[in-house]
């Protein structure tokens, strides 16, 4: 068989070319090659040690490649442009990039690639805004900022005026809160906290007639620790320090929907200053029981900067008196404890710890409001408590998903037939003249009263990989405040249904929620009736550290 020439020299080419592919070398082959395929590693949440597969209780840190021990044969440009090297000849820049290498940050993309996503940060310290006073980072200065951006609608409520015209829905930009924090562990025992800025920062702000409002102190108190533990803190000044609820203590930075149940608040611009009060406290943590107690000094409600409630014979208003308020929170933890930095109680952990607790308080004051006439003046004493049970806890620690929930009773005695309006950063002005309904202007609603309350909330942290990597984790809840108050003839219930976007953490954070509230009216016989409802949708963006 007679064989073409052109193939047999084509056939023979290939052969010789494969021959010399499979002979080479890999590159680098004298420094380890730098594209070795890479390896997960994960690590155990108990124990701390590393793992190279995955198991119970191990969360993934990153993917990791091999680096190269020696430098490669060639010239590196480094070490000919002058680039200092070790002792081995490596030059400094490849041994410092070999480091951050094989201390991969959690989550970070593979070894080479460059880090993409929302949430990527490169910080060189873990808090680079703590300044530590001492070798450990026991005692040390901290800064910190919470800033809070809406962007809402509002359907307003009937007969709401917007600088003196009739307004059925608004569209505002605002600040629901603007802070700055000083706080410090000056020894193993000192500490203090500091709070300056302001809050419902919206078009209508203003200050007898003037919109450069001044912000103010928020807290400003400072604690001794009397035992070598947390058991005995004392503590006092300008503090947030209440009874009643976990909610009445808030960290506002770490809540888990987009705003705090402001009812639980429960004298909240009447008789304190946006819930905080000049107070002596002891609290402690005592192995699972955590407590505290407080006395305070309330504000006269004639200082609020609004002019007093008209006196009624049977409904109650704040009186122009001066007595003193003692409160205690007493919670028992089933699982871990929570943190004894300083009074704040956090929202949701997002699956750090895993919090199972009973919690219970109360606050009381004599003579603190009042019904009657100026020649008949009848004082009555006011008397709230709770009790709630609260979960926050990882589901799945490898894909880091995890549960908050809440639910408590509350019991409020302001004195016969109290009722306060209210509206976060109210976008109307007043009502008109012609009529409303007893809700007041904007977004305000039957917030306050004497009744009882009962308020839940329930969210779903979701799997770090949803969005993929340095993008964040998703958050959807919703929550129902359902009030049962003595003056209103129908139940009130207010639900809010949202969904976070934790970008990075609760350092950034956008929020998206929609409320939903009931408008009441009173009828010619006086009942006081529901009768429709209005909703609110809010878009917030947070930045916290």
């Amino acid at each position: 068989m007679k064989l073409n020439l052109s193939l047999v020299l084509f056939l023979l080419f290939m052969a010789l070319s494969s021959h010399n592919a499979n002979s080479k070398e890999p590159a680098n082959s004298a420094g380890g090659s730098l594209q070795e395929v890479a390896i997960d590693l994960y690590v155990d949440t108990q124990t701390k040690q590393i793992y190279s597969e995955p198991g119970a209780g191990r969360v993934r840190m990153g993917s990791f490649q091999k680096i190269a021990d020696t430098p490669a044969q060639q010239t590196s440009p480094a070490a000919s442009s002058g680039t200092p090297t070790t002792d081995n000849g490596t030059s400094l820049k490849q041994s410092q990039e070999s480091k951050q290498a094989a201390v991969s940050i959690p989550g970070n993309q593979k070894t080479g690639e460059s880090p993409r996503g929302f949430g990527y940060a490169n910080w060189k310290e873990r808090d680079p805004f703590k300044f530590n006073l001492n070798e450990d980072g026991s005692q040390y200065i901290k800064f910190g900022l919470l800033n809070q951006t809406w962007l809402r609608y509002e359907q307003n409520n009937p007969g709401s005026l917007v600088l003196d015209k009739p307004v059925d829905d608004t569209t505002d930009i605002g600040l629901r809160r603007t802070r700055l924090v000083l706080q410090g562990q000056l020894t193993d025992r000192v500490y203090f906290y500091t709070q300056y800025g302001m809050n419902n920062f919206n078009f209508l702000s203003q200050m007898n007639g003037n919109r450069h409002i001044a912000a103010y102190f928020h807290d400003a108190f400072g604690e001794l620790r009397l035992t070598e533990g947390h058991q005995a803190i004392l503590g006092g000044g300008l503090t947030i320090a209440n009874g009643l609820s976990r909610f009445s203590n808030p960290s506002a930075a770490t809540s888990m929907t987009m705003d705090l149940p402001i009812f639980a608040q429960a004298t909240v611009d009447q008789t304190d200053l946006f819930s905080r009060k000049l107070s002596l406290y002891l609290r402690g943590q005592v192995g699972k029981f955590n407590y505290r107690v407080i006395a305070s000094d309330p504000f006269s409600i004639s200082t609020t900067g609004q002019p007093l409630a008209p006196l009624s014979p049977d409904n109650a208003t704040f009186a122009n008196n001066h007595t003193k308020q003692y409160q205690g929170f007493f919670v028992w933890n089933f699982w871990d404890t929570e943190p004894m930095t300083n009074t704040f109680m956090q929202g949701t952990y997002l699956g750090k710890k895993s919090v199972l607790n009973l919690e219970a308080g109360f606050i009381t004051q004599k003579n603190a409001t009042s019904t009657g006439t100026a020649d008949n003046l009848r004082l009555h004493d006011i008397n709230f408590w709770s009790v709630a049970a609260y979960l926050d806890a990882p589901v799945d620690r490898i894909k880091e998903t995890a549960i908050s929930a809440y639910l408590g009773y509350f019991n409020l005695d302001y004195g016969p037939g109290y009722i306060r309006n209210n509206g976060a950063m109210n976008p109307a002005s007043d009502t008109s003249p012609m009529g409303g309904s007893f809700n007041g202007p904007g977004n305000a609603f039957p917030m306050f009263g004497t009744g009882d309350v009962w308020y839940g909330q329930l969210g779903y942290l979701m799997g770090k990989d949803l969005l993929g990597s340095n993008n964040g984790q998703l958050m959807p809840y919703v929550s129902l405040m359902s009030a049962n108050y003595e003056r209103l003839d129908n139940r009130m219930n207010v639900f809010n249904v949202g969904i976070n976007w934790l970008i990075k953490g609760h350092t950034s954070k956008i929020t998206f929620d929609y409320q939903n509230r009931p408008i009441f009216n009173t009828t010619s016989s006086g009942e006081i009736l529901r009768t429709s409802s209005k909703g609110q949708f809010v878009l917030q963006y947070q930045i916290a550290f």
